[in-house]
């Protein structure tokens, strides 16, 4: 089964009414898609009273895709943590996971490396550390590193996945240079696989001066006939893998939500159990 989402609820002005408040954006949200990517978790742990809420007004087929906070993925490189030590943050975080499993919403942790992480045996043994921290809950993971899918690597990248139980998080984004990776349409885990469309903006992709690089990065519109060539990735991947969950990333435009419903088209699928949408006076 494929399942169709976006990074994040709140920044897609098309899918929402005006008479929409940002605080029941998500419940909204879920009359359109499946499944969410928690990108807030990434910036701090989620507060346990917040994630009851969100897994509370979402049908009960819904599913989050929970993105790890920025100290367990390097991103912070051991500044302005709040944690004493890396177990704590390691315990802080799962506990913010537990209204999710209570009410088996929760698809995956995504660890998401950044562009520094590159393929070396102590980033390796970070990364079993990672993995023993997380216990039996589902984790994917998706590098920036060129290095992990180079020729001399990308095998035993894969192979390494399979071994430790990682789900691959299949990037879709801008080919530019050591700080983004190739499109590996391979899985490595029977059951769940994640894509993760970024978008191609190549210009916008690596951080310039004088640019708000948040804004532009993500900044791009995938056409007809890439979303097509996705389609046929996607029928490849569905022989290697039950499940596969595809997030929309390239939010910068608003160009997310329409490329999401553009792709549910073209794949054919229509989605039961959804929230019912809205109804409004006339």
């Amino acid at each position: 089964m494929i399942y169709i989402g976006l990074a994040g609820w709140g920044d897609h002005d098309s899918l929402y009414p005006d008479e929409i408040k940002s605080k029941d954006k998500l419940a909204h949200y879920s009359s359109h898609f499946p499944i969410v990517e928690v990108d807030s978790s990434f910036y701090a742990i989620s507060p346990i009273k917040n994630v009851e809420k969100w897994v509370s007004e979402t049908p009960g087929n819904f599913r989050f895709v929970v993105k790890a906070y920025q100290g367990m993925t390097k991103h912070r490189r051991g500044k302005d943590i709040p944690f004493n030590t890396t177990t704590e943050m390691f315990e802080a975080f799962q506990r913010s996971l537990k209204p999710y499993q209570e009410r088996n919403k929760l698809a995956m942790v995504l660890f998401q490396f950044p562009p520094w992480f590159n393929c070396r045996k102590e980033n390796v043994t970070y990364l079993r550390y990672c993995k023993k921290m997380m216990e039996d809950i589902p984790v994917a993971l998706e590098f920036r590193h060129q290095s992990w899918y180079s020729d001399a690597y990308r095998e035993g990248t894969l192979s390494f996945m399979k071994e430790e139980g990682w789900i691959h998080s299949v990037a879709d984004e801008p080919q530019s240079g050591e700080g983004s990776v190739p499109l590996v349409p391979a899985a490595t885990d029977s059951n769940l696989t994640l894509i993760r469309m970024h978008g191609r903006n190549t210009q916008g992709w690596n951080k310039q001066e004088g640019v708000d690089w948040r804004e532009v990065r993500f900044l791009y519109k995938y056409n007809e006939a890439e979303l097509l060539e996705m389609k046929n990735i996607l029928h490849e991947l569905s022989k290697q893998t039950k499940n596969i969950f595809l997030i929309f990333n390239n939010n910068s435009g608003g160009d997310a939500a329409e490329n999401a419903k553009e792709f549910q088209k073209i794949l054919g699928i229509e989605y039961d159990g959804l929230a019912p949408k809205q109804l409004g006076l006339f």
